[in-house]
């Protein structure tokens, strides 16, 4: 990607990036398990000084960033309503009613997810895994070559792309994670086949997941995934009511697109995966 020139000297550009990284580290230090906070605890979160703390505090809550309540602080609302125009909300909105049927259905989790890089991002889940003692968050990343999700996704990458940016060895998150990426590249052939990958153990130790894309204009832009214990033997028919909510959800999105006079300027395939670099300024 080509950047901008940025002068070396002068106050302004060496301070504001600095500036607006701690203020993403003051807001990234917010979590499920920490949702309000003092200036004492967000200090030590963000591993930054008090005084500097206190000072991005008082221009987040200027903005409208950061909601000053009590002795504490907590993420506007506000934030809420700037997340909601990315794309990949408008999938999530959709796909929503799809995944409740699906978890009614199977009684198992459901999962929404997308690609950055190599990663795999959950975007929404209906259903808690109670048989599992780490719950999966919303927000959280999975090495790709480890999920379902992430594979599934990963199979519509064409192949030389992936060679040459899979880490070797891939990561591992349990000894059953796939390490080769050769023998991973064979198998996103079959999954890209039957747009349907799976995974046993390779997340975590006694958990398994079956994942087809969503597709749009030939482009995966995301994901649902049926995520159970591996003891357990899906329905017959789960592979099937997977895949079909997964071609209902692509054509909806497809659909309201093309009703917003959006449909190319959303650009999915730049959505999820990897970037274009014929298309990168």
């Amino acid at each position: 990607m080509r950047r901008s020139a940025i002068p070396k000297n002068g106050p302004s550009s060496q301070e504001s990036p600095s500036i607006l990284a701690k203020a993403f580290d003051v807001l990234r230090a917010f979590d499920a398990s920490r949702r309000v906070m003092t200036l004492t605890e967000l200090s030590r979160a963000a591993d930054l000084p008090k005084s500097t703390v206190h000072r991005l505090l008082a221009r987040l809550v200027e903005l409208d960033a950061v909601e000053h309540v009590g002795d504490g602080y907590r993420v506007s609302v506000s934030l809420a309503q700037l997340a909601s125009f990315s794309p990949a909300n408008l999938m999530r909105e959709l796909a929503l009613p799809h995944m409740a049927r699906l978890h009614h259905w199977s009684g198992q989790t459901v999962a929404l997810g997308v690609l950055r890089g190599i990663d795999v991002v959950v975007l929404d889940q209906v259903g808690f895994l109670p048989w599992h003692s780490q719950r999966v968050v919303v927000g959280a990343r999975l090495p790709a070559t480890t999920a379902a999700m992430g594979k599934v996704l990963l199979a519509w990458d064409p192949r030389e792309v992936l060679e040459t940016v899979l880490p070797r060895p891939l990561p591992a998150l349990t000894s059953a994670s796939i390490t080769d990426p050769e023998v991973l590249l064979d198998e996103l052939r079959t999954v890209r086949a039957d747009n349907l990958a799976t995974q046993l153990h390779e997340t975590r130790q006694g958990v398994a997941g079956i994942a087809s894309a969503i597709i749009v204009h030939g482009k995966a832009v995301g994901a649902l995934s049926l995520i159970y214990p591996a003891a357990v033997e899906l329905r017959p028919q789960a592979t099937n009511a997977l895949r079909d909510a997964t071609a209902r959800l692509g054509v909806e999105i497809r659909r309201a697109l093309e009703a917003s006079g959006q449909d190319q300027r959303w650009m999915p395939g730049r959505e999820v995966g990897l970037p274009d670099p014929d298309t990168e300024d």
